[in-house]
C-alpha cells in the first residue's frame, strides 16, 4: 500500500522518491512540513499530489505581506437575516494546509498557525474548535536572501516536524518533462490508495514500531552530542528528540519493518535536526552530516 502510495506521487514529482519518502513519514509521524527551495521545484505539486493520493480534503493559502491571522483561521460575521454572528472557517479547517510562501507574511500572521499545529484545534471569539483529523500542514518559504520575506522565529520553526529541499531535477526527470510529460496532467489522474480511517490506522502503527535498548543508547548519544558539542549554539531539545525517534519510526514503516535499525535515525535525520540546531554561523544544516560522523552507532 505505502509503495504504491509513493510510486503514484513519483508519477507527477519525477525523481523524489526520498522527499517523497520523507514527506509521507512526516504525515504518518502526525507532524508538520517545511519545504524550502525556490519557487517552480515543485513544491505545489507535492502537497496537491498527497492530498489526492491519501484522500484528503486540500486548501492552499497563498500568504503574503497584508495577510491577517483571520484570513486563515476564520471569522464571525454578523447575519442580519438570523440577527446573529456566524462563523465562517478559515482554510485552516481542512485535512491538508498547503500555506504557500509562509515566510512573505508577517510574524503575527505567522504565529496564527501555533495554536493549530500544536493542538490541532484554534480559538475564535473565545471558542475552541476542533480541526479535521488527520490534520497536516505543508509550509513552503523562499530562500532568505529572496526579497520580502521574513524569517520564521526559533517557536515558528520547532513546529515543524521536518524541513526539506526538493532542489533540481536530475537530468533524466528533466529530459522527461522535455519530452512532454505533463506533472499537471498526471495529477488530476490521481486516485485515493487510502481513506481517512486506513490513514490513520497507519499513523498508530508507527507507534508500534519497535526500538531497542540499544538503539534508544544510540538516539540519546546523538541527542547529548548537540548539547555538548562547541560546535552547536543550541542543541536539540526534548520535543526535537522525540520528532527524530517519531520520524525514525515512521521511516521503518515505510520499508515495512516493524523494529528501528541505525539507518532509519540517519535517514530522518538532516530532515528533522537541520532546521533545530544552530551553530555560531546561523543555521545547523552543515552540523548535520558531521554529527553522523562523530557519534558512533555502537558505544565505545
Amino acid at each position: 500500500m505505502i509503495s504504491a502510495i509513493v510510486a503514484d506521487i513519483g508519477r507527477v514529482l519525477l525523481g523524489k522518491e526520498h522527499q517523497v519518502k520523507l514527506a509521507l513519514a512526516c504525515l504518518l509521524s502526525r507532524g508538520h512540513l517545511l519545504i524550502e527551495d525556490l519557487p517552480g521545484m515543485g513544491k505545489t505539486t507535492l502537497a496537491h499530489a498527497l492530498a489526492q493520493v491519501l484522500g484528503l480534503s486540500y486548501k492552499r493559502v497563498q500568504f503574503t505581506s497584508d495577510m491577517l491571522p483571520a484570513d486563515i483561521v476564520g471569522v464571525s460575521i454578523f447575519e442580519r437575516d438570523s440577527g446573529e454572528f456566524r462563523f465562517h472557517e478559515g482554510p485552516v479547517f481542512s485535512q491538508l494546509l498547503l500555506a504557500d510562501e509562509i515566510n512573505r507574511s508577517s510574524p503575527k500572521t505567522q504565529s496564527a498557525l501555533l495554536e493549530a499545529m500544536e493542538e490541532r484545534q484554534v480559538s475564535v471569539d473565545g471558542e475552541t474548535r476542533r480541526l479535521p483529523e488527520p490534520f497536516f500542514v505543508i509550509a513552503t518559504q523562499n530562500p532568505l536572501y529572496q526579497s520580502g520575506t521574513f524569517a520564521l522565529p526559533e517557536s515558528q520553526l520547532d513546529r515543524f516536524l521536518m524541513r526539506i529541499s526538493l532542489g533540481y531535477p536530475t537530468r533524466e526527470a528533466e529530459r522527461a518533462l522535455f519530452q512532454g510529460v505533463d506533472p499537471r496532467a498526471q495529477l488530476q489522474q490521481l486516485k485515493p490508495r487510502v481513506d481517512t480511517a486506513t490513514l490513520q490506522k497507519l499513523q498508530a502503527l508507527v507507534g508500534q514500531v519497535k526500538a531497542s535498548d540499544s538503539l534508544l543508547d544510540y538516539l540519546e548519544r546523538l541527542v547529548l552530542h548537540t548539547r555538548q558539542s562547541p560546535e552547536c549554539a543550541i542543541g536539540l531539545s526534548p520535543r526535537g528528540a522525540l520528532a527524530l525517534l517519531h520520524a525514525a519510526r515512521a521511516w521503518a514503516l515505510i520499508h515495512g519493518r516493524g523494529h528501528l535499525l541505525p539507518e532509519d535515525i540517519q535517514a530522518v535525520l538532516p530532515s528533522v535536526a537541520g532546521h533545530r540546531l544552530q551553530s555560531d554561523g546561523g543555521d545547523g544544516s552543515q552540523l548535520v552530516e558531521r554529527l553522523m560522523h562523530q557519534v558512533d552507532v555502537i558505544a565505545a
